[in-house]
């Protein structure tokens, strides 16, 4: 067992404690902050299941992140200080300590928060400056311009990968063989 305080709920259950805990934060400690954009809100896209997390992009007048919430014990080590009975009655860490999990067959790097009603979850901060966005939907196409040069680069690297393995040992060797004929 790694400490991970966990909360039981449901899809629509979990959807509406994150607008109602994030709401609670923004006017706590965001709400009089100037590099906050106050005309966002707070909203959830991409809500899905994988494995033994609930992931979604979460809006926020001052970030767009990725939110893992664990519905098990995902076996990650807590690191000191970040327990929920440590962190229970301590000021807000907008990022906390990193750490990695493992996903659909990969590694995440996200870092790990608390709060007494989500309980422990990882963010991974996608836009940390929400100044230039009028509407939910300007930051959410952002994004999804930076999946898709992503996925593009990605591609042509594949492309570029497998055209440099393209190349047969007998291909290789012929090369090898036409050179010392020609010496």
């Amino acid at each position: 067992m790694s400490n991970w305080q966990l909360i039981e709920t449901n899809e629509e259950e979990l959807i509406s404690t994150v607008i109602e805990t994030f709401t609670q934060l923004y006017q706590n400690y965001f709400i009089h902050e100037e590099l906050v954009n106050h005309n966002l809100p707070i909203e959830i896209r991409a809500f899905r299941q994988m494995d033994n997390w609930f992931i979604f992009l979460l809006l926020t007048p001052w970030t767009l992140a990725r939110l893992f919430i664990p519905n098990q014990d995902p076996n990650i080590e807590i690191p000191t200080g970040w327990t929920a009975q440590e962190r229970v009655n301590m000021p807000i860490i907008v990022i906390g300590p990193a750490v990695f999990l493992s996903i659909l067959g990969g590694k995440e790097r996200a870092h790990l928060n608390y709060t007494p009603r989500l309980g422990h979850y990882l963010i991974q901060p996608l836009i940390q400056s929400m100044a230039e966005f009028n509407q939910p939907d300007e930051a959410f196409a952002a994004w999804n311009a930076v999946i898709t040069t992503r996925n593009k680069v990605i591609e042509e690297q594949k492309k570029k990968c497998e055209w440099q393995q393209e190349v047969s040992r007998r291909e290789f060797f012929a090369k090898l063989r036409r050179r010392s004929e020609l010496k």
